[in-house]
């Protein structure tokens, strides 16, 4: 059987030798949400709750990225065009928009690489969808 995010959360935290209470702290997020992860009574979190945790028990980003799902861990991709199966056309149409403008990125005036830009249209992926499915979502989902 496949090891859950929440498992391999837990495992990293025992690991490091912290309680779900320190972690919590050293994140700057709240002991049930860590506790609700480990469980599996959560899904996965953003990208944005992932960089936190990676930064309390110093692990890398990307590695947390990758267990969460957002990368795939051979290519350091998810393929862009593997959408979800409740994709409408126009959801999918979206995404093509969004992934097809190919202006120059840029940081601090100075263009991306393409390894950067991977990353960028990586986690926008993940953004997108899960924007994409919680705007679907119904009241009484919430």
């Amino acid at each position: 059987m496949a090891e859950t995010f929440g498992d391999y959360l837990r495992r990293l935290r025992e690991q490091k030798g912290l309680s779900i209470q320190q972690l919590a702290a050293h994140a700057g997020i709240s002991g049930a949400q860590i506790s609700r992860i480990e469980n599996g009574i959560r899904g996965i979190p953003k990208p944005a709750t992932l960089r936190k945790i990676s930064e309390a028990v110093g692990i890398g980003y990307e590695e947390l990225m990758e267990h969460a799902g957002y990368l795939n861990e051979t290519s350091g991709a998810k393929d862009p065009m593997d959408m979800p199966a409740w994709a409408t056309s126009k959801d999918k149409r979206d995404f093509r928009k969004m992934l097809e403008d190919d202006g120059e990125l840029m940081f601090d005036g100075i263009p991306l690489s393409q390894e950067d830009r991977q990353r960028i249209k990586d986690v926008l992926t993940g953004l997108f969808w899960e924007a994409k499915q919680m705007n679907k979502r119904t009241p009484q989902d919430k």
